[in-house]
């Protein structure tokens, strides 16, 4: 990775405050493009926060985060808009706003921006059958022209069959062919995680957010998600941010590690830098920092 490459997505002085708390203070670094970069910490330190500010959930209490590619910029907080309040809807005069606001505005403006998501507890559809799962998540690509759909217009057609398409790819590639007419809740839970995946990459996003993929998972399993996240980055150019807990698998797919530790950024660096720096150390293992740095000799007299 070159230091001169512009970054994918740049966090500038993020803060979330939840009334008295405060979720993250001050977060910034960047992710660079076609990168895989880690985002870990001991739990609560504000990882799935960030997701969540990033994908359009939680809008910041302060700060900025910039997605850029293909020569156009998005301000992902902008995007968001300011939700409506509750005596908004007796105002006549802002009302179509938000009204706007809840059909197209939100996290639906950032996926159309380039990011998609997984979640750390699975959130698929599970009444639905697994090809219906992937159709779905491609709303945005569909032709919502009522009359065109009223009477199976050839441009209704071909949308159809282009996002038929996609998702018979996804599919395939992320081990589910064959699988497509079933229940989404039918499915094992590591073949769950696959649909989820599955799922935001039908959206074609340039930055998919995973958050924890390997949380359930045997080693087997680990072991497939890893080259399954591999190809994505390498094969379909795609740049992605991981959430995880799994060390072994974090030093072994990433390019960069983004470290959190109470809502703040302790470290940002390459995997084997990270691994050695003393501030990670005592975050993960609760020592003092100068032990870490200087650990005693418990042997010595």
């Amino acid at each position: 990775m070159q230091g001169s490459i512009s970054p994918l997505l740049t966090v500038k002085n993020l803060t979330v405050r939840f009334g008295g708390i405060t979720a993250l203070n001050d977060v910034s670094f960047t992710v660079k493009p076609h990168s895989i970069t880690a985002l870990i910490g001991p739990n609560g330190a504000g990882k799935t926060t960030v997701f969540n500010c990033i994908t359009g959930f939680y809008r910041p209490t302060q700060g900025s985060l910039t997605l850029a590619h293909d020569g156009r910029h998005w301000d992902l907080v902008q995007l968001l808009g300011a939700p409506p309040r509750a005596r908004d809807a007796l105002d006549p005069r802002t009302f179509p706003s938000k009204l706007y606001y809840y059909w197209f505005g939100g996290s639906h403006l950032v996926t159309r921006a380039g990011v998609a998501r997984t979640f750390q507890n699975i959130r698929l559809f599970p009444e639905m059958t697994v090809f219906e799962n992937l159709l779905v998540a491609q709303h945005l690509r569909a032709n919502r022209n009522p009359f065109q759909g009223l009477f199976l217009t050839p441009a209704y057609r071909l949308r159809e069959k282009e996002l038929v398409t996609t998702a018979a790819q996804w599919l395939d590639i992320v081990g589910l062919g064959g699988l497509g007419n079933e229940l989404a809740a039918a499915l094992p839970y590591g073949h769950q995680r696959r649909l989820e995946i599955a799922r935001a990459m039908c959206t074609n996003p340039r930055l998919v957010c995973l958050d924890e993929p390997a949380a359930g998972l045997n080693p087997t399993e680990t072991d497939d998600l890893a080259r399954l996240i591999k190809r994505l980055n390498e094969e379909f150019k795609v740049t992605v941010f991981v959430i995880e807990h799994d060390m072994s698998l974090v030093m072994d797919i990433s390019h960069e590690v983004v470290v959190l530790n109470y809502g703040q950024v302790i470290a940002a660096n390459s995997p084997a830098s990270v691994r050695q720096d003393p501030a990670v150390l005592a975050a993960y293992l609760g020592t003092d920092e100068e032990e870490a740095i200087h650990p005693t000799d418990r042997g010595s007299p």
